[in-house]
């Protein structure tokens, strides 16, 4: 019998693949858990079809992380806090401050587990911080942390 697996299954293969496996495993096992469904022509093209949607989105996001990267090269983001006049923080800037910034300044979302920032931020400054974009593509954006009320 010829199944498509809806997950990875171990020693079978991967989601959306196609295999044949013995009548008994596919309706003992792989149907009853959901691991996998009958296959039909219109079920292989409608999941070919969406495999290949994937791929070009894929292209599109590594297309557009270049650009997104060259803009956060190019970005000065100022972050202010409430600090002590010897410029230690009241707190700290974290990569969520850092993210949310980000947004606001460029329209850009980024999560904020793909700002590295090895602790985070307890003094005023100017901090260079790495952004990975995209797999593979880093930018290393400005980040000016100025107290708050001071010009």
């Amino acid at each position: 019998m010829d199944v498509i697996l809806l997950q990875d299954v171990e020693k079978l293969g991967d989601k959306g693949v196609v295999v044949s496996v013995s009548d008994g495993y596919a309706r003992n096992f792989l149907l009853p858990r959901k691991l996998a469904e009958q296959s039909s022509a219109g079920r292989i093209a409608e999941i070919r079809r969406r495999q290949e949607e994937e791929e070009h989105k894929k292209v599109r996001d590594a297309e557009r992380a270049d650009d997104v990267a060259d803009l956060l090269g190019k970005t000065v983001i100022t972050v202010t806090a409430q600090a002590g006049e010897d410029g230690k923080l009241f707190g700290s800037v974290t990569s969520a401050d850092i993210s949310k910034e980000i947004l606001r300044a460029r329209n850009v979302k980024i999560d904020k587990k793909k700002i590295s920032l090895e602790e985070p931020i307890k003094e005023t400054g100017d901090y260079m911080v790495e952004i990975e974009v995209h797999t593979g593509v880093k930018a290393n954006t400005k980040v000016i942390v100025a107290p708050a009320g001071k010009e």
